[in-house]
């Protein structure tokens, strides 16, 4: 995607920098002085709210229902793909994998290495002592508020893990020069992430050992006698087709630990989070390989409208022809194979990283040419207020999808089909927009972006909103 951005140093000058928005996944600059609402980016704000709605989109899955391998819904108490509402919950099942999966996240972690530039850089200007401070306490606190979502609420945190890589990485890497870091990021998703995807799912064995079981099966076939060493591969294999393959017992077993009490989640996302303390190999590469590329595109001024036309134009155009055809035709092939889990490996999840961000910046670019040509201005409006209360609304989507699901009266975990999970996504969307509206009518921050900044900086800055600054007179 490097060909379709225009790759010279920032057009954004200092001055311009300088008065950028705080960004609610990277802070203020000082610990009294928090951003007026007037020196926001509103793109960004803008992008982070389609990428926040977007998420939903794949989460809800887990929220929702058993799954059997990730984002498939395949080993769900319904039969997605038999009966009259096969063909909707296919057609679901495509666009969700060409726009939304991967995409969305990999936007929000461009936002966040964003967000990391527009601190830093106003700290800079404004001659802050004490940034790396600042910077080290407010990762530190997200990492914080990660561990007690992913406890407390729901073990799909991802906090935890941005709040872990910017700490880790991304303070020292902010001065690099914008295609260094393009490249760096490009690099670590396309060559190294894909690596920690097949480590993952074991695809590279998977790969081997249904080639020797297909050609120890048709020398068998063919009357060839078998080694006990071959035999002992047929049965691997046989094993593995086993583990991989939906049964109606698994299904159960997973309603069961899914709705079990809470005391008994709470447990068990303690013992997982402890397990899993150690992150990832792909899951480093995949948050820092798209904050690098949000830093880069950062300096550019991609994520602030400062680039032509043209330039948003053609990373959208080749941004979509790289990554919907590869998902079109992997879409298709999977389920053509009933979801065999080889092919998943092969057609979904190999491809992942060589499409993840080829769709990210087309979607970003997509929206950056609404944002420039002036449409869909009160649209514009209520996804920035959702960006601007990012952090609340993260949170607020998981008690609101935890209740519905499991803890609520409704326990409706595994009850709805796949397309009609859709109508919750709908429900939830319109109650973050309407409470991110409502709540920016009076505040300057979102409820937890405010004791995020009250935490971080040891002092409460200014919570009330003047009428004259606030959306609702935007809006009006």
């Amino acid at each position: 995607m490097l060909t379709a951005i225009d790759t010279t140093e920032s057009k954004a000058s200092s001055a311009q920098v300088a008065s950028a928005s705080n960004e609610e996944l990277a802070g203020p600059v000082t610990a009294t002085a928090p951003a007026k609402l007037s020196e926001r980016f509103s793109s960004i704000d803008v992008l982070r709210g389609v990428a926040l709605l977007g998420i939903l989109v794949l989460n809800i899955d887990y929220f929702g229902t058993v799954q059997l391998a990730h984002d498939i819904p395949v080993g769900t108490p319904t039969n997605d793909f038999a009966g009259p509402h096969a063909h909707l919950n296919l057609i679901l099942f495509m666009i969700k994998w060409m726009f939304f999966e991967g995409k969305m996240r990999g936007l929000f972690s461009m936002l966040f290495g964003a967000g990391v530039i527009l601190m830093t850089t106003r700290a800079e200007l404004r001659g802050s002592k004490d940034s790396a401070d600042i910077y080290t306490r407010r990762n530190m606190f997200l990492m914080f508020f990660g561990i007690l979502h992913s406890i407390f609420i729901w073990n799909g945190d991802i906090l935890f893990d941005y709040g872990f890589v910017a700490l880790l990485f991304l303070y020292p890497l902010r001065k690099l020069k914008p295609k260094t870091l393009l490249w760096s990021g490009t690099l670590l998703s396309v060559f190294v992430a894909p690596l920690g995807v097949v480590h993952l799912l074991g695809a590279g064995q998977d790969l081997s050992l249904s080639r020797q079981a297909a050609s120890i099966q048709a020398s068998k076939k063919a009357g060839s006698l078998i080694t006990a060493e071959q035999s002992d591969l047929l049965k691997q294999w046989n094993a593995r087709v086993q583990s991989q393959s939906p049964t109606p017992a698994k299904t159960q077993a997973h309603l069961k630990e899914a709705t079990s009490s809470y005391l008994q989640q709470v447990a068990s996302n303690s013992e997982g989070l402890l397990d899993g303390f150690t992150p990832h190999l792909d899951l480093l590469m995949d948050v820092l390989s798209a904050m690098l590329i949000g830093m880069g595109l950062m300096k550019l001024g991609f994520f602030t409208g400062e680039l032509s036309y043209a330039s948003y134009w053609w990373t959208a155009i080749l941004g979509f022809s790289i990554s919907v055809p590869f998902y079109a035709l992997g879409a298709l092939k999977v389920y053509s194979s009933g979801f065999f889990f080889l092919d998943l490996e092969k057609w979904l999840f190999f491809p992942y990283y060589l499409t993840r961000e080829p769709g990210s910046l087309a979607i970003a670019a997509f929206v950056m040419i609404i944002i420039k040509s002036g449409l869909f201005k009160i649209p514009q409006r209520l996804l920035a207020a959702v960006g601007r209360t990012a952090f609340s609304n993260y949170i607020l989507t998981s008690l609101i999808c935890q209740t519905l699901f499991v803890w609520g009266p409704w326990k409706l975990y595994g009850k709805l089909g796949y397309y009609q999970l859709m109508y919750v996504v709908f429900a939830v969307w319109t109650f973050n927009i309407v409470f991110s509206f409502l709540w920016l009518k009076m505040f300057a921050f979102g409820p937890l972006e405010f004791v995020w900044r009250s935490l971080t900086y040891g002092t409460m800055p200014p919570m009330r909103l003047g009428q004259k600054n606030n959306l609702g007179a935007a809006l009006a």
